[in-house]
């Protein structure tokens, strides 16, 4: 990570801000789409709807497929999700087409644990390296194995709801405690004159995070800036450390069903 200049070389050569300002977040392959003859029709539709004619960052959204079609949540008889039978090295092989065609700078995972990382990684023919996985990461979540996992693979992290989430009712439970109320956050906020948001963001930062700290609020996007004027102490990193619950805030019951859930858990 070069603090310098805001930005993380992925293994790739490309480059990645270290924080994803305002309403930012990379286009990623829905869960409908993950057999290999729909990936780049996919990608090429979403360009079509975006007007542009590549992507900077493409991402396979889950490690888990779901009944190809138009349906972002195909269900039975009975509510139940139908989840698909993919070969995940199959449909990556396809992300790595895409990437040569030029559609993609670069390509990458969301919500992948160790084993599924492995998975791709030991792909016989491997062309490219997932750049990054993206996971909910945050204090309650510190995700410490499998950002050191990440590290040792030469894949960036890249966190979601690294400030607790903006609390949608739809996967969020309302009685889940407020990350940015935390007193340990707060007693830090206070000491380096600074909001919880901030620590909790340089939090991450310093431990080799890239976070994304979405807002449509202006106000908050001109504060996230703010983040690069300060450093936290290495007893500040050891304290913030020592909030990990292994706390998720998105929870999405129709994934409970499926073998691998949770997938960006520590192992």
């Amino acid at each position: 990570m070069d603090p310098k200049y805001q930005r993380v070389e992925l293994n790739d050569g490309h480059f990645m801000p270290v924080l994803g300002f305002g309403t930012y977040a990379p286009p990623e392959l829905w869960c409908t789409f993950f057999q290999p003859q729909m990936v780049q029709p996919a990608l090429e539709s979403s360009l079509k709807k975006l007007q542009l004619d590549y992507v900077d960052l493409y991402l396979l959204h889950f490690p888990m497929a779901l009944k190809p079609g138009e349906t972002p949540l195909p269900k039975d008889e009975n509510g139940k999700v139908i989840f698909d039978t993919v070969d995940l090295s199959a449909t990556w092989e396809v992300m790595e087409k895409c990437k040569d065609a030029g559609l993609a700078k670069s390509i990458g995972v969301s919500n992948f644990n160790c084993r599924q990382l492995e998975m791709i990684l030991n792909k016989p023919g491997l062309k490219y390296k997932p750049v990054c996985n993206q996971v909910e990461c945050h204090p309650y979540l510190n995700q410490s194995k499998l950002l050191d996992f990440c590290k040792s693979k030469d894949i960036v992290l890249v966190a979601h709801s690294a400030l607790g989430t903006q609390r949608h009712k739809l996967w969020v439970d309302p009685n889940s405690p407020v990350l940015l109320e935390d007193p340990v956050l707060c007693a830090l906020a206070k000491k380096h004159k600074q909001t919880p948001a901030l620590i909790a963001l340089r939090y991450q930062l310093q431990r080799g995070v890239v976070v994304l700290a979405k807002s449509y609020n202006e106000q908050r996007i001109r504060e996230n800036i703010q983040v690069f004027e300060f450093q936290l102490t290495s007893e500040d990193m050891k304290v913030l450390d020592g909030l990990n619950r292994n706390y998720r805030y998105v929870v999405m019951d129709f994934l409970m069903d499926h073998p691998d859930y949770p997938f960006s858990d520590e192992y």
